[in-house]
C-alpha cells in the first residue's frame, strides 16, 4: 500500500485525490462539488439536497432506474450526501468493476435530464421528508437554534430548505443551480482502493479530462456579526421528553481554535464527533456523561462540532431525566 495519496488538477479544473488500498479488491470512488445550503438564499433554500435527489432521476445514456440494477448486478453500493458547504456522491464497487462509476458520475456532471415530471414527483418526495423531520423534536429544536445563530450567513437554515421554498421552487431553477455548480473546476474526484495510480489517473482523464471548465461559481459568503450575548430558544410540542441543546458560536475548520475544540468536545462528550460516516466509540467516560447520566440528571448526552468552510456552532445535546429539569441540565453545562 502506498503511504502517500496522489494530488493531480486536470486542465479542466478537476482536482483529484488518488490513494492506494490493496488490503482488499475493491475500490470507492467519491466526487465532491462545493455547493450545500451555504450557497442559497431566502426562496430557494434545500435546492442543493433536491438537485441530489434529480441526479438519480437518469440522463440519456444511463436511463432512470438501470442503475440502481447495474450496480447492484456488480456487487456494488451507491449512495449522496448533502451538507451545508458540500454535496458527494459516490459508489463502492468490486475492483473491476470501477468503469461503470466513472463513466456514471462523469455524465451525470453534465447531462442530467431533470425531466418536469420527475422533478414534481421529487418535490412530493422531499416535502415529505421535510414533514418527517418536523416530527422529530431535536430537529425543531435545532432548526430554531440555527436560526437564531444566524441572522446574515445562509447557515440560519437547514440543509432539507424551508417548506415554503420547496413548494414553490420550480425545475428551471434547479437547472440553473446545477449548471452553475456542477462543473469539473468545482469539484473534487476522491478514489481509493486496489488500483494501480498511473492506470487510474489515464483513465480518470480519458473519462473527466473532456468535461469543459465552468464559469467559477459566485461566492455569496455574508459574515455573521458577532452575537452580542446570551439567547434562549424554548420551542414546545406534544409529547413528555424534555431536550436540552446549549449552542456556542465556533470556528471554521480551517481556523487555529477547530482542533482544540474538537478535543475539548472529546473530553466533554466523548471522542465519536468528527466520525461521519462510522460510530459504535463509547461516550461513557466523558466528563457530561459522567455529570448528567450518571447523576441522573439526563438520560442521554451527545456533541456535536461540524468542519465547515465558515464558522458554524458547537452544540451539546442531553435528554433530560423525566424526575429532572432543564435548567438543572443547562446548570450542569455552564459549570462543565
Amino acid at each position: 500500500m502506498q503511504d502517500s495519496i496522489t494530488k493531480i488538477k486536470l486542465s479542466n479544473g478537476l482536482l483529484v485525490l488518488l490513494k492506494e488500498i490493496h488490503t482488499a479488491p475493491i475500490i470507492s470512488h467519491w466526487i465532491w462539488y462545493r455547493v450545500g445550503s451555504r450557497n442559497e438564499v431566502s426562496g430557494s433554500t434545500g435546492i442543493s439536497h433536491w438537485v441530489e435527489h434529480m441526479q438519480f432521476k437518469g440522463t440519456p445514456a444511463f436511463p432512470a432506474g438501470v442503475l440502481d440494477k447495474a450496480i447492484a448486478r456488480d456487487g456494488g453500493y451507491w449512495n449522496a450526501l448533502t451538507s451545508m458547504d458540500w454535496t458527494t456522491y459516490l459508489e463502492t464497487t468490486p475492483a473491476e468493476k470501477i468503469e461503470l462509476a466513472l463513466k456514471l458520475e462523469a455524465d451525470r456532471m453534465v447531462n442530467s435530464l431533470f425531466d418536469p415530471q420527475e422533478t414534481e414527483s421529487e418535490r412530493t418526495v422531499i416535502i415529505s421528508e421535510r414533514q418527517g423531520n418536523e416530527n422529530e423534536p431535536l430537529f425543531l429544536l435545532s432548526e430554531q437554534i440555527q436560526a437564531s445563530a444566524f441572522r446574515i450567513h445562509s447557515y440560519h437554515h437547514e440543509v432539507i430548505g424551508d417548506l415554503a421554498d420547496l413548494q414553490t421552487i420550480k425545475r428551471d431553477d434547479l437547472y440553473r443551480h446545477y449548471r452553475r455548480y456542477y462543473t469539473p473546476n468545482n469539484a473534487v474526484l476522491t478514489v481509493a482502493g486496489d488500483f494501480h495510480t498511473e492506470a487510474m489517473l489515464e483513465r480518470i482523464q480519458e473519462v473527466y479530462g473532456g468535461i469543459p471548465l465552468g464559469e467559477a461559481p459566485e461566492d455569496r459568503f455574508r459574515p455573521e456579526p458577532a452575537q452580542p450575548g446570551e439567547k434562549r430558544v424554548i420551542v414546545e410540542g406534544p409529547g413528555e421528553t424534555t431536550y436540552v441543546q446549549a449552542a456556542y458560536h465556533a470556528p471554521a475548520a480551517a481556523q487555529a481554535g477547530f482542533f482544540p475544540l474538537a478535543v475539548v468536545d472529546s473530553l466533554l462528550t466523548g471522542p465519536a464527533n468528527l466520525n461521519m460516516f462510522g460510530g459504535g466509540l463509547s461516550n461513557k467516560t466523558s466528563r457530561l456523561y459522567e455529570a448528567l447520566v450518571e447523576a441522573e440528571l439526563a438520560v442521554g448526552v451527545h456533541g456535536s462540532l461540524q468542519a465547515t468552510i465558515d464558522p458554524f456552532l458547537y452544540t451539546i445535546t442531553a435528554v433530560v431525566h423525566p424526575e429532572r429539569t432543564a435548567e438543572e441540565v443547562i446548570a450542569v453545562i455552564d459549570a462543565e
